[in-house]
């Protein structure tokens, strides 16, 4: 089938959803300040404005009924929602993150009512989480999941993943399909990279080593957590700049890393006996570009109605209030109470003083204890370097977390609970290779803009 052969409501329908999106998510705008920005950034900085006086409420709230609605859960039984598979899947996790969302409620509920020891309800610790970064998440989550769909549901993805196709094998020694999960994730979350990728790789679409590359290389932070990052060090007017650095740092990690040990090691067979069916010829009647747009246009032919937009939309807001929001409140204030009154992260940061002052990076010190910290969480190092004096330290703190990747309350333990071959060695491995070559390029285009 060709795309003329297609209506016009069709067309219509891959073509103006796939332009609001990437309006919203991807057309840069002066902002109030005159510095460029999103959007999507424009809408969340005017609700967090309105809404700053109730924020801290909300989010207690929301982090107090996931807890609950987890507690429940478990003691009803993991079927109890079977007829609801969202609320299912949000409610019925394993036993670490039942503990984190307790925790997180705790600590919230603590932080709200000042009640609790001053360690963990001060506005360096508990008070910096609750009043500041998870504002910041409540609004950005909102608008961002809410327009989500657009850019995953109305062809933008069948487009790109057939344009990019001839990109994949030679660069990164990937299947083509693999363009996929990474513009997926990159758009809307790592996690679901992680969850395509092992399903294509239970599926037999991918080889071991595909797999392991995929979700450790691919599985990128999505735009709406790159925000959030940039906006909590302060520097959310310089996103443009800050995430197109992201993108190149991550890019040439994504050359490298395919050709190292763990990754390079992984073996080149299949979950399944034979593979599956991977034809990636474009059909003679087609060039590349003609051939993606048909199957964009048969994605956005099949969208579904404004109802299940808005309800998917809702979903997607939900899963990131709630699943996101109690891990960053229970991790976050744990680590920023070892940060501000122990020298744990001092210690494990210290081998990186060197390398950064030999890099001319200011602040060393302190930019080291943020360093290793992103492998438990990708906030963690933008929360405990966003006092630090200098805009140039923490763009580099800001730009590193985010293309370090795996980061185990999310995408790393999704990894470990998948079937995608890797152990947590491998990725602590990949977590530490991934610092090392991203770090140099990051500090280099930062001292290019500052």
């Amino acid at each position: 089938m060709k795309a003329k052969d297609f209506k016009s409501s069709s067309h219509l329908r891959f073509i103006i959803p796939s332009l609001i999106g990437i309006f919203l998510f991807m057309f840069p705008i002066a902002g109030e300040d005159g510095a460029i920005t999103i959007p999507i950034a424009i809408l969340a900085g005017w609700l967090e404005t309105e809404l700053a006086d109730y924020l801290s409420l909300i989010m207690t709230i929301i982090i107090t009924i996931t807890a609950v609605g987890t507690i429940i859960t478990k003691i009803a039984g993991s079927n109890s929602l079977e007829k609801y598979p969202f609320f299912q899947s949000l409610f019925n996790v394993p036993p670490v993150w039942v503990v984190t969302r307790i925790l997180g409620m705790i600590f919230a509920i603590m932080v709200y009512f000042q009640i609790g020891p001053e360690a963990i309800i001060s506005e360096n610790t508990g008070g910096l989480l609750l009043d500041s970064l998870l504002h910041v998440l409540f609004a950005v989550f909102l608008f961002a999941g809410l327009f989500l769909p657009l850019l995953l549901n109305y062809g933008l993805l069948e487009l790109f993943g057939v344009i990019l196709t001839k990109i994949m094998r030679p660069l990164f020694r990937l299947p083509g399909r693999s363009s996929i999960d990474s513009l997926a994730s990159w758009l809307g979350d790592g996690t679901i990279g992680v969850l395509l990728t092992s399903k294509q790789y239970e599926e037999g679409y991918y080889t071991k080593r595909e797999a392991a590359v995929i979700g450790t290389t691919f599985s990128v932070v999505s735009i709406t957590f790159s925000l959030v990052v940039i906006q909590e060090v302060g520097l959310g007017h310089m996103f443009i700049p800050f995430y197109l650095t992201v993108g190149f740092a991550g890019f040439i990690a994504a050359l490298i890393m395919p050709r190292i040990p763990p990754l390079s090691r992984k073996a080149d067979t299949y979950v399944t006996e034979e593979p599956a069916d991977q034809n990636e010829d474009v059909p003679e009647q087609h060039n590349l570009f003609t051939y993606g747009y048909t199957k964009a246009v048969e994605q956005g032919s099949k969208s579904s109605g404004l109802q299940q937009f808005f309800k998917q939309g809702t979903q997607n807001i939900l899963d990131m209030w709630m699943g996101v929001a109690p891990i960053v409140m229970a991790l976050g204030t744990i680590a920023l109470v070892i940060a501000e009154f122990t020298p744990f992260f001092a210690w494990i940061g210290t081998p990186f003083i060197p390398l950064l002052e030999l890099m001319q990076v200011p602040f060393a010190q302190e930019a080291s204890e943020t360093i290793l910290v992103g492998f438990a969480d990708m906030f963690l190092p933008a929360i405990i370097g966003s006092g630090i004096e200098s805009e140039m330290t923490r763009f580099i703190i800001a730009s590193l977390s985010v293309t370090q990747l795996i980061y185990m309350s999310e995408v790393g333990g999704l990894l470990l609970g998948s079937k995608v071959p890797v152990n947590i060695l491998d990725l602590f491995i990949i977590f530490l290779q991934r610092t090392i070559i991203t770090l140099p390029i990051i500090t280099l285009i930062a001292h290019f803009l500052f």
